[in-house]
């Protein structure tokens, strides 16, 4: 089949480039020309493992093409996607359609016989309606179908999660798009993968209610770590003991400090919006989004607090700037929030990520980025992990203390067991464990001193 994929950021050109693999003939489309001539270049604007043999792999078998010229292959496609952004709206935190609009409108007057117009963006409720409102008033004589088809891929994993889902969900009230998308998941049968069509609102609901509810279950394991540090429990226990039980399941019980990314921040939002329009309000959901935003900093103020609640003037070394491993996406990063926190306190910060760091300083400033773990830790009053980036999951411990001026380790990811970091002669604090608890900081620190 030919496909064209509108927008080639993060979901467009995986989508894309795993199609293609599929066998489709694809053409992504994207206004950003310096974009374009780099995808033609070879060049890749984002990291995924495996996305650049994927695409120079689909481009050299010429399944695969990138242009800025929207008619010419919208009039030849069969299936047109439409993968825009849809960020939280400035003011009121509602997804920002303008793009997605601006999308519908341009592939209005470019349509010629029957096409599927699929949204693969993030969208509310009623977002399918009203794309299909604007391309029948831009052009009524166009015969379309709009079909919703959300995505499900995880940074750092999404050429796996595209070739192997759990399931594919398509929202359809036009039957004659049944076809089209079924022979364009056709080569998924192989995995026997779960095509699910239902409705085109109820497959707009499902991809945020699917985000909301893990966004929930990281922050019911966080706050869980709270009370763990209080009554002196360990939450990586409790998580593991939960987790064994099949209706709730292991994936999403590992505290840390809190979510971020592209997904989960707006689209907690985005719904908690809608349902307040809707007179249907979430509260689960809006709790969730401000516990979530308060454990950022919350975060920051238990490395001051680690360090006896004094960090002016210190150097704090942070491990770890995106929001998740293997990827370069720092939107929402918990990392921002705890780094702004201590420098608001004083500290001087410095930090490595193994690829976030040209990211990172479009967001961050005043922060020293260095080449390494231990070039961060050098002098350092605490070394930090924030990202659970697997180049830090078997640091030279003993390197590392002898490398920072106090021997302080924050694991915000508990990564490490505490007997380990202790052995190496370093005062551990980590997540939701016994023995550490936040107002018992300062007098361990000063127990290590002396």
């Amino acid at each position: 089949m030919r496909i064209v994929m509108i927008g080639s950021g993060y979901v467009g050109l995986v989508s894309g480039a795993c199609f293609a693999d599929f066998g489709h003939h694809v053409t992504c489309v994207d206004k950003d020309a310096n974009k374009i001539a780099r995808l033609q270049a070879g060049g890749i604007p984002i990291y995924e493992p495996g996305l650049d043999d994927l695409v120079a792999r689909n481009v050299a078998a010429g399944n695969l093409a990138f242009t800025t010229e929207l008619s010419e292959a919208v009039g030849a496609a069969d299936v047109v996607f439409i993968a825009v952004g849809t960020p939280s709206r400035r003011g009121d935190g509602h997804a920002d359609l303008s793009f997605v609009h601006d999308a519908a409108r341009e592939i209005a007057g470019a349509l010629s016989g029957f096409t599927v117009i699929v949204t693969k963006s993030t969208v509310p409720v009623g977002t399918g309606d009203e794309v299909e409102r604007i391309v029948r008033e831009c052009n009524p004589a166009a015969e379309f179908a709009v079909a919703s088809n959300p995505e499900f891929l995880r940074e750092g994993a999404a050429i796996e999660d595209f070739k192997r889902p759990d399931r594919v969900v398509i929202g359809i009230e036009d039957e004659r798009a049944r076809a089209p998308m079924k022979e364009v998941y056709r080569p998924l049968s192989l995995n026997k993968a779960p095509i699910v069509f239902t409705s085109r609102r109820t497959s707009e609901l499902i991809k945020y209610a699917a985000n909301a509810f893990l966004a929930m279950k990281i922050t019911y394991i966080n706050e869980m770590a709270d009370l763990c540090e209080q009554v002196g429990a360990d939450v990586q226990e409790v998580a593991s003991g939960i987790g064994l039980d099949n209706r709730i399941g292991a994936k999403f019980l590992n505290a840390g400090p809190g979510y971020g990314g592209s997904c989960f921040p707006k689209d907690t939002l985005a719904l908690m919006k809608t349902a307040q329009d809707h007179d249907a309000p979430l509260r689960l959901i809006e709790a969730t989004v401000a516990v979530n935003d308060q454990r950022k900093r919350a975060m920051g103020r238990k490395v001051i607090a680690a360090l006896g609640g004094q960090v002016r003037g210190r150097t704090v070394a942070v491990l770890g700037l995106t929001f998740k491993p293997n990827t370069d996406d720092m939107r929402d990063a918990p990392s921002i929030a705890i780094i702004q926190t201590l420098q608001d306190a004083g500290a001087k910060v410095r930090a490595y990520d193994p690829e976030g760091m040209d990211a990172a300083k479009a967001v961050l400033t005043d922060v020293a980025y260095v080449s390494s773990a231990y070039a961060a830790a050098e002098g350092a009053a605490a070394t930090v992990i924030v990202t659970e980036w697997d180049a830090f999951r078997a640091l030279d411990l003993k390197r590392l203390k002898a490398a920072m001026a106090e021997p302080v380790l924050v694991d915000l990811r508990n990564i490490y067991p505490p007997a380990r970091a202790e052995e190496a002669g370093l005062r551990y604090v980590g997540i939701g464990r016994p023995g550490q608890p936040a107002d018992e900081a300062e007098a361990a620190n000063e127990r290590h001193a002396a």
